[in-house]
């Protein structure tokens, strides 16, 4: 039961006279209370939740796909094989002694095999003219640069390979937090491809449903690489009531990061965007199950409407969460603030869950201790059906 109703509940019966405009003041009053604190609330989320800034860029439309089957809990996947070592050769080896900056490795050096005897043929060889004969240096040299061309070529593809990219999924949560009073809502996260390409989705409503005091959508555009995700573009947009829809917009390119008021940043390699980070940590403890131990520090370059800085997540360890979907074992990752001021800064602890591919089940944006925002998983992922698979040519 909310303010405004309580305020209702304890008015008395009917009066007359002045005493029955003193009430109604009484109520009124109480009533302009509350919305503006719900206002002080909104604008608070607004500002600083979720950065942002002016824009006019349209965003990016958004790529179709059917959610159909639940995401049951089971074992988390396994992490790509690392590359095949090639076989040791007959012989005796030696290792090569190791730089100071690069990790040890082992080089065959083969012993020359001793000359077979040739047999001369009773009949003469026919020797071809001197110019038909490739030189044994050129016939070589044709072949190495044929078979390092090939290895260069299939080798980002055999990268790609090894990990198994899931399918669309969705994410859907309830949201809980507090501004001066308690705020609700719920909130979306969408991940789609298309072969080489990707879209993150971060939709959050606080407030009802049908009339949501905040609306923000939150997308991330770009492609899939041996490295993760490669943001090319994020975009956002809130919507409040009574005013016009505010949008941000933030571009990548390899050197540089422009940012929502059109300054530009130089890029940090692996940088990811307010919608896409999630999905990178998910890639890479599928990729690197070994970083979630205790004690252990995640870091990435994160590119902000406003800046482009790099954030250190500290590994607390595990925690196992009691959720809609059951009870889950996770791994609960805490950014470092440093010398960010509590208050100036939001922070955003995540809990991963290994048996839901990693997905991030929780999430928690904090200002200080008594302003956040709680994001925690309402039902089972659902995801795309898994694309079949090449028919064989008969």
């Amino acid at each position: 039961m909310n303010a405004i109703s309580l305020a209702i509940t304890a008015l008395p019966g009917p009066a007359t006279g002045p005493r029955r405009m003193v009430r109604q003041a009484g109520w009124w009053a109480l009533l302009c209370v509350v919305v503006i604190g719900h206002a002080l609330a909104t604008l608070w989320l607004q500002e600083n939740l979720v950065g942002w800034g002016d824009g006019d860029k349209p965003m990016p439309a958004r790529m179709e796909v059917a959610f159909v089957q639940a995401l049951a809990p089971a074992a988390p996947p396994a992490a790509p094989a690392p590359m095949a070592r090639p076989p040791k050769t007959a012989g005796k080896s030696r290792a090569a002694v190791p730089a100071a900056s690069a990790p040890a490795v082992e080089v065959a050096v083969l012993e020359p095999e001793p000359p077979k005897p040739v047999e001369v043929p009773a009949e003469p060889l026919a020797v071809p003219p001197l110019a038909a004969v490739p030189s044994a240096s050129a016939a070589f040299a044709e072949a190495a640069t044929a078979a390092v061309a090939e290895v260069a070529a299939s080798a980002p593809a055999a990268a790609l390979a090894a990990f198994e990219w899931p399918p669309s999924t969705r994410l859907s949560y309830v949201l809980t937090g507090n501004y001066r009073g308690e705020v609700n809502g719920s909130a979306q996260v969408q991940w789609v491809r298309q072969g080489s390409r990707y879209q993150v989705h971060l939709d959050i409503m606080i407030g009802p449903g049908f009339a949501p005091l905040i609306s923000r959508r939150m997308t991330s555009d770009g492609e899939l690489s041996e490295q993760g995700l490669v943001p090319g573009r994020y975009d956002e947009a809130t919507r409040l009531p009574f005013q016009q829809p505010r949008r941000a917009t933030v571009v990548f390119t390899p050197e540089l990061v422009t940012l929502a008021n059109g300054s530009q940043q130089q890029s940090l390699p692996g940088v990811q965007d307010t919608a896409s980070q999630f999905v990178q940590l998910t890639w890479l403890f599928t990729t690197q199950p070994e970083l979630l131990r205790k004690g252990n520090t995640v870091t990435m370059a994160l590119a902000l409407p406003r800046r482009v800085d790099r954030w250190v997540y500290d590994v607390l360890g595990q925690e196992r969460l009691a959720t809609p979907v059951g009870e889950l074992d996770t791994f609960h990752l805490k950014p470092r603030l440093g010398e960010r001021r509590p208050g100036n800064e939001l922070s955003a602890e995540v809990w991963f869950a290994p048996t839901l591919q990693y997905l991030p089940v929780r999430i928690r944006i904090q200002q200080d201790a008594d302003t956040f925002i709680d994001l925690l998983i309402a039902s089972a992922p659902l995801q795309a059906a898994a694309p079949a698979a090449n028919p064989q040519p008969r």
